[in-house]
C-alpha cells in the first residue's frame, strides 16, 4: 500500500516538472541562448619547447667567447706587520720598542682580456697592494702580469701580460643597456674558474657609496646574475658577447650573493683603459658644479614643477659650468642628448670625456629648456694633461688629498693619503696603500707641498705618522 502511494508521488513530481519545462520554453523560448560555449571546454595546451612563448635567449655563443676571455687573477701581498712588546715588561726591564715580521697573503679575483696583445681589465681593489700579480688563462696557461695603471675613483685597474693572439672581449655600449635585458656574469667565484651565470638587468645608475674616495664615480649596473667573492673584475656581457660591465661588488649581510650585485658600466671602464694606455693615468673632466638629486619633497621646497634632471646647487668660480653660463638653480636634464635623471647618471656621462672636450648640456631654467655648449676642464681649471704629484722614486708613492668623507669619519681635518705604492722606502718600511700621513718629522701635513718641503730639507731618516682608513694609527 505504501509502495503504491510512493510510486504515485514520484510520477506526479516528474509530470509536474515536464509541464513546467514545456510552459517555460513556450513562453521564453525565442530569447534563450545556449548557456554553454563549446570553445570554453577546449583542452588546455601546454607550450611546447618549440613554441615562441618558451624560447629564451641563446647564451651559448656569448658564454663560449667569454670564458676564454676572462682570466683568474691571483696576487701576492707582502708587508711588514709591527708587533709591540709588553708594556709591563718594558717598564721594569727597559723599552725594547717593537719588531717587524713579514706577512704574506694571496687573495684572488677575475679579469677580462680586452685586446689580443694582453691588456686585461680588473678592479683596483683586486690588485691593491700587490707585490706580484699572476694571471691564469682559461686554457691553464699562467703569466706574470704587470700593473699598467689604476684608478681608485672608479675601481678600475689595467694589467698587461706578454702574449699575442689572445681571445678578447670587445667593449659594448653600456648606455644602450636596458632594464630587463638578459646578461651573463663570467668570473672565478671561490676560485672556481670559468663560471657563467645568467640574469636580467635589474637597475642602472646605482650609487651604493662603496668607493670612499674624493671624486669617486658610482653609477653601477645592477644585474640579477649570481656574483660571489672572486667574481670581482670579471665580465658582464650581453647576449651578443659584448663587454658591457666589470663585475665589482655584491650587497650582502653574509658576504655571499643574496640577490644584489653591481658592475661598472663599460662606458666608464673603456675611458679609464684608454687614458691609462695613452697618458699613464686618468684624465678626469669636471663640470665645476655641486649637484643633487630631485625628489618630490625638494621639488616642493624649491618650487620646481618638473620632477626630472639634476639640480645645480653650487658653481665653482673657476669651473667649466660658470664659463658656459650655468647658474645655481638650473636643472641639468641631458648631456649630449642623453637624458639624465639623477646624479649618478650625470657623473657617468661626464666621465666619458676628457678635459678640453666640448659637450652639449640641456638645462631647465624657468620651466624652459635651454642648450649650452660647454668645454670641460680638469680639476685645476685648465684643459692640460695632469700628472699625479709624486714625491719621487725614493719614497715610491702617489698621493692625493684626503676625501671629505674620510675627514669626517676619522675626525681629522688634515692629511695626505697614499693612493698608489711602488718600490721605495715607504713600502720597505711596511707602509701600506691607503695610509694617511698626518705628520712627517713631527710637522703637520696639510698638502703635498708640505711633504715635498720636508723630504727636500731632510738629511737623515723620516718619522712618518698617520692613520689607516680603518682607524688604526701607525708610525714608521
Amino acid at each position: 500500500m505504501k509502495s503504491k502511494y510512493l510510486l504515485l508521488s514520484i510520477i506526479s513530481a516528474v509530470a509536474g516538472g515536464l509541464v513546467a519545462v514545456y510552459l517555460f520554453v513556450a513562453i521564453f523560448g525565442d530569447g534563450i541562448k545556449p548557456a554553454i560555449n563549446a570553445e570554453v571546454y577546449q583542452p588546455v595546451r601546454l607550450a611546447s619547447l618549440n613554441s615562441p612563448q618558451s624560447q629564451f635567449p641563446d647564451f651559448t655563443v656569448a658564454a663560449e667567447k667569454s670564458v676564454h676571455s676572462v682570466v683568474h687573477v691571483k696576487i701576492v701581498k707582502k708587508g711588514l706587520v709591527q708587533y709591540y712588546d709588553n708594556p709591563f715588561y718594558n717598564f721594569f726591564f727597559g723599552d725594547r720598542g717593537y719588531y717587524q715580521q713579514e706577512e704574506i697573503t694571496v687573495p684572488s679575483g677575475s679579469g677580462v682580456i680586452v685586446s689580443s696583445d694582453g691588456y686585461i681589465v680588473t678592479n683596483n681593489h683586486v690588485i691593491n697592494g700587490a707585490s706580484d700579480i699572476e694571471v691564469t688563462l682559461n686554457d691553464k696557461r699562467t703569466f706574470r702580469a704587470k700593473l699598467v695603471g689604476a684608478d681608485a675613483t672608479t675601481d678600475i685597474a689595467l694589467l698587461k701580460i706578454d702574449e699575442k693572439e689572445l681571445t678578447f672581449l670587445s667593449f659594448g655600449n653600456s648606455d644602450n643597456v636596458k632594464i630587463g635585458e638578459w646578461v651573463l656574469a663570467v668570473g672565478n667565484p671561490f676560485n672556481l674558474t670559468s663560471t657563467v651565470t645568467a640574469g636580467i638587468i635589474s637597475a642602472k645608475a646605482r650609487n651604493i657609496n662603496i668607493l670612499d674616495k674624493q671624486y669617486a664615480i658610482e653609477s653601477f649596473i645592477q644585474p640579477a646574475a649570481v656574483v660571489n667573492p672572486g667574481n670581482s673584475g670579471g665580465a658582464l656581457v650581453n647576449t651578443n658577447g659584448e663587454l658591457i660591465g666589470i663585475n665589482t661588488a655584491i650587497a650582502s649581510p653574509t658576504g655571499s650573493y643574496t640577490g644584489y650585485s653591481f658592475a661598472i658600466p663599460s662606458s666608464i671602464a673603456k675611458k679609464i683603459v684608454s687614458d691609462i694606455i695613452e697618458f699613464g693615468e686618468v684624465q678626469r673632466a669636471y663640470l665645476g658644479v655641486a649637484i643633487q638629486d630631485i625628489n618630490s619633497e625638494f621639488a616642493k621646497e624649491a618650487k620646481i614643477q618638473r620632477l626630472e634632471g639634476v639640480y645645480v646647487s653650487g658653481i665653482s668660480e673657476t669651473g667649466a659650468a660658470k664659463d658656459a653660463g650655468i647658474n645655481v638653480g638650473d636643472i641639468i636634464i641631458a648631456i649630449n642628448n642623453f637624458e639624465v635623471k639623477k646624479v649618478a647618471q650625470l657623473q657617468e656621462q661626464v666621465s666619458k670625456y676628457r678635459p678640453g672636450d666640448e659637450i652639449n648640456i640641456t638645462i631647465l631654467r624657468n620651466n624652459s629648456d635651454k642648450k649650452l655648449l660647454i668645454t670641460l676642464l680638469n680639476k685645476n681649471g685648465t684643459t692640460s694633461v695632469i700628472k699625479t704629484e709624486s714625491v719621487g722614486t725614493v719614497l715610491g708613492a702617489r698621493f692625493e688629498p684626503m676625501s671629505e668623507n674620510l675627514k669626517i669619519r676619522l675626525r681629522i681635518p688634515f692629511g695626505v693619503q697614499i693612493v698608489a705604492l711602488g718600490e721605495g722606502k715607504l713600502k720597505k718600511a711596511g707602509v701600506k696603500e691607503g695610509f694617511i700621513i698626518t705628520h712627517v718629522n713631527r710637522e703637520r701635513i696639510e698638502n703635498m707641498d708640505d711633504i715635498k718641503r720636508i723630504v727636500k730639507n731632510s738629511n737623515g731618516g723620516l718619522l712618518i705618522e698617520g692613520i689607516y682608513p680603518n682607524g688604526i694609527s701607525a708610525y714608521y
